[in-house]
């Protein structure tokens, strides 16, 4: 399964999961939503980006 998830609102806008693991990606957003922003803005740039600890 795939979605996309909105860093700023951790709003799902694209793609399908089970609710349970809606909820842990919404909290997951909350928890590096600083490191996310970062890395998008390096991804934008072209720059490289910095790995995230994944979902545990």
């Amino acid at each position: 399964m795939e979605a996309v998830f909105a860093i700023e609102s951790g709003e799902l806008l694209e793609g399908k999961l089970p609710k349970g693991k809606i909820k842990l990606v919404e909290a997951w957003i909350e928890i590096h939503r600083e490191s996310l922003m970062a890395d998008w803005q390096l991804a934008i740039s072209g720059q490289r980006i910095f790995p995230i600890d994944p979902l545990k």
